[in-house]
């Protein structure tokens, strides 16, 4: 079945590099993909959206789907984080717990992949502290949207990936 493949390849991706290495070359563009948009719920909270095109673009092997902060073994759920800027990207949990190091491994091993797979276009969650690209939360939790990226996104973009938000790619 389908969707147990996609599961099970989610799932490996984030915890394993033996399955990311198993992820087959595909001649096309290969995209990333943030595991939270294509059902795997890996968001904070519990949850995920199911965006069906990119869905299918990973069922068909155009794009891998990662969680930079699971792969990293933040569980979840978990607590809810944002960005401060005082003045480097601190990320803080609401509860005031510093997890800036788990957000850098976790970015620092998503362009790590990205290299290995050739991979140089993103699709990627928007607002996200790991994901976040040209808008996020202002760390004061308090839903206020500033101009920004995540640590993941910032570093990818750093480093030449093409991102794009879902809503970008959605109103495409």
């Amino acid at each position: 079945m389908v969707t147990d493949w996609i599961c099970t390849t989610f799932v490996a991706i984030s915890i394993s590099d033996n399955q990311v290495d198993s992820v087959k070359p595909n001649p096309e563009q290969m995209y990333l993909i943030s595991s939270c948009l294509v059902g795997i719920n890996c968001r904070y909270n519990g949850t995920s959206t199911n965006i069906a095109n990119l869905k299918k673009m990973v069922e068909t092997g155009k794009a891998i789907a990662l969680c930079p902060e699971v792969m990293v073994g933040l569980p979840t759920p978990r607590e809810s984080c944002e960005i401060k800027k005082n003045p480097k990207k601190v990320v803080i949990s609401e509860s005031g717990v510093d997890f800036t190091e788990y957000f850098v491994k976790g970015a620092e091993e998503t362009l790590r992949i990205c290299r290995e797979k050739n991979i140089t276009k993103a699709i990627l969650q928007s607002r996200s502290p790991s994901c976040g690209y040209g808008k996020i939360y202002d760390g004061n939790f308090r839903g206020k949207l500033v101009k920004g990226n995540g640590i993941t996104a910032d570093l990818l973009n750093k480093n030449g990936i093409e991102i794009t938000t879902e809503d970008e790619w959605l109103n495409k």
